[in-house]
C-alpha cells in the first residue's frame, strides 16, 4: 500500500488524539500520562490493531535525541537557578555518583543472572540508570499533591542533569563491548572532556542566548520561538562536533536562560512547555511502534527480577551511597529511592547497542523496555501513597504556583496598587527586562496619558507613567517599586 502524506498525517493526528484523550483518563488512576502514549504506540505497531510496520532503529533514535533535546530545554528553562542552588550538590550527586553506583549495582546483577560479560552487564545498568522526572511530575499534578522542603528542586536537578552521565556511560560502554577491551584512563579521559566542554558550551551559550534574545528586535513577536529554538538546537550540536556532552549543555543553557530576565519569558516557557509535551508524546509512540511486544513477553521473568532489583536495591544504593555525607533525612532518601522511576530515556539508549550490533543487543532492548514499563507501574500508582506514608506531603490546601510543577504556595496576590513614575525617573527609557522586576510582582497594566498599554518584557517605561502593580505581599511589593527606583512607603 502506497502511504500518502494525507494518510501519514490522518494516522498522526488519531494517535495524538487518542494519546491525549486516553491519557486524560488514565492519570485520575494515579497511572502516568506517558504511559498511555506508549500502549498507543503498541497497538498501533507490527503486532498491534495498527499493523503499521516500523523497524527503522536509525530513524527512531534520531526522533528519541531530538525528543530529549526539547525535553531538557523545556526543563531547564523553567527552572531557577535561585531554587536549585540549596541542593545542588545534593542534586549533583545523584545524577553522577548515583547514576554510576546504579549502572555498577545492577552490571553486577546482571553478569551473575544472565550470564552477561560484565561489561555487557555494565551496559545495561547505564541504559537504565538515569530516572523519568516527566512521570513522576505528571503523577504527583494528577494527584495534587505537594512535597516538602527541598525534594522538589532535587527532582528537578537530578533529572535534568543525570541524563548527560547516563548517556556517557551508554555510549562508552557500548563501544567498549564493541571493542573488545576496557580503557580505564580513556575513558576517564573521555568523561572530563565531554563534561568540561559540555558545562563550558552550556554556560556560553546561554549567555548569547540571553544577550541576543534581549538586543536582536525582532519585528515578529513570532519569530522569538523560532530564534529560541535555533539557539537550543546550536547548543547541543556544536557542543556534540566539539567532542562534549550536548545534552549537559543544553541543559545548562537552558538553566541560566531560565534564571534570567528575558523579553517574552512567559509565553517562551509556556510554548517550550507545549513542545516538550509534543516530543514526549512523539516519543512514546514512535518507541511504542518500535517495540514487539511478543518479543518482550520472552523476557518478562528475567526482566521483572531485573526490574525488583533495580527498584529494591540499586536505586537505594545510588541514593544513599551517593548521599552517604549528607544531611538530608532518612524519609527524604528513602522517597528518592522510590522515586527512580525509568520511562523513555533508557528505550531510546537502549537503541546504541542495536545500532552497533552487539550480540546482546536484541535482549539488551527488550529488558530495558520491559524494565522501563514495570518501573512506571509499580512505582508509577504507588508514588502518591509513599509520600504520604513517609509524611513528606504538604497540606491538601496548598496550592500549586502557575508554570512549576511541584512549587505549593497560596498563589492570590494580595498587594494590589498603582504608583506614579516620577518624571525623570531612573528607570525612563529602559525595558521591563532590564531593570530587574521581581517575579513575585507584576505589572499588570501601563496607563500613558490617554493609552492602556499591556506590558511585555520588552515594553520601554516612561516618566510620568502610572502602573498597575500586583504583589504576593508587602515585601514583593517593596522588591517591586525599589526596581523602578521608588523610595519604600
Amino acid at each position: 500500500m502506497h502511504i500518502t502524506a494525507e494518510h501519514a498525517l490522518l494516522v498522526g493526528s488519531v494517535l495524538l488524539l487518542l494519546s491525549i484523550i486516553g491519557g486524560k483518563t488514565t492519570s485520575r488512576w494515579g497511572v502516568p500520562t506517558l504511559i498511555f502514549f506508549l500502549l498507543v504506540g503498541i497497538l498501533a505497531g507490527s503486532e498491534g490493531i495498527g499493523g503499521i510496520p516500523f523497524d527503522d532503529m536509525h530513524m527512531a533514535q534520531f526522533i528519541g535525541i531530538t525528543a530529549l533535546n526539547f525535553i531538557l530545554f523545556s526543563g531547564g528553562l523553567s527552572t531557577d537557578f535561585q531554587t536549585i542552588r540549596p541542593v545542588l550538590r545534593m542534586g549533583l550527586a545523584l545524577s553522577t555518583l548515583g547514576v554510576l553506583l546504579t549502572a555498577v549495582s545492577v552490571g553486577v546483577f546482571v553478569h551473575y543472572l544472565l550470564g552477561f560479560t560484565f561489561p555487557e552487564g555494565l551496559l545495561l545498568g547505564s541504559i537504565v540508570s538515569s530516572t523519568d522526572a516527566a512521570a513522576v511530575f505528571s503523577i504527583l499534578r494528577g494527584k495534587g499533591i505537594g512535597l516538602k522542603g527541598a525534594l522538589r528542586p532535587v527532582l528537578e536537578l537530578e533529572s535534568g542533569s543525570n541524563d548527560p552521565m547516563a548517556y556517557f556511560l551508554t555510549i562508552s560502554l557500548t563501544a567498549v563491548v564493541k571493542e573488545g577491551h576496557f580503557p580505564v584512563g580513556e575513558l576517564l579521559l573521555l568523561f572530563v572532556k565531554g563534561f568540561v566542554i559540555g558545562g563550558a558550551m552550556g554556560y556560553c551559550t546561554g549567555k548569547l542566548s540571553f544577550w541576543l534574545i534581549n538586543r536582536i528586535h525582532l519585528n515578529n513577536q513570532g519569530l522569538y520561538p523560532v530564534l529560541l529554538m535555533a539557539l537550543a538546537m546550536f547548543s547541543y550540536a556544536a557542543t556534540e562536533f566539539l567532542g562534549g556532552n550536548g545534552f549537559l549543555a543544553i541543559y545548562i543553557c537552558a538553566v541560566i536562560l531560565g534564571s534570567s530576565n528575558f523579553i517574552h519569558k512567559r509565553s517562551l516557557i509556556q510554548f517550550y512547555d507545549g513542545i516538550a509535551w509534543l516530543m514526549q508524546i512523539i516519543l512514546f509512540l514512535a518507541l511504542g511502534l518500535l517495540v514487539f511486544p511478543s518479543r518482550v513477553w520472552a523476557v518478562a521473568w528475567d526482566g521483572l527480577l531485573i526490574s525488583a532489583f533495580l527498584i529494591l536495591v540499586a536505586r537505594p544504593v545510588g541514593v544513599f551511597g551517593s548521599l552517604l555525607l549528607n544531611k538530608a533525612n532518612r524519609r527524604s532518601k528513602l522517597f528518592l529511592s522510590w522515586v527512580g522511576l525509568r520511562g523513555a530515556v533508557p528505550i531510546v539508549f537502549a537503541t546504541y547497542p542495536k545500532i552497533a550490533g552487539l550480540a546482546q543487543s536484541d535482549m539488551i532492548f527488550n529488558l530495558v523496555f520491559f524494565i522501563a514499563i514495570t518501573s512506571v507501574i509499580i512505582q508509577g500508582t504507588t508514588l502518591p501513597a509513599v509520600a504520604k506514608m513517609l509524611h513528606l506531603t504538604v497540606p491538601g490546601r496548598a496550592k500549586r504556583r502557575i508554570g512549576s510543577d511541584l512549587e505549593f504556595i497560596d498563589p492570590t496576590m494580595s498587594v494590589r496598587e498603582e504608583i506614579h513614575l516620577p518624571h525623570h525617573s531612573i528607570v525612563n527609557g529602559r525595558k521591563i527586562v532590564e531593570i530587574g522586576f521581581p517575579k513575585t510582582a507584576k505589572i499588570l497594566l501601563i496607563i500613558r496619558g490617554k493609552d492602556y498599554i499591556t506590558p511585555v518584557g520588552s515594553t520601554v517605561l516612561r516618566g510620568d507613567d502610572r502602573l498597575l502593580l500586583l504583589a504576593e505581599n508587602e515585601r514583593a511589593f517593596s522588591l517591586a517599586i525599589a526596581s523602578l527606583g521608588i523610595a519604600n512607603r
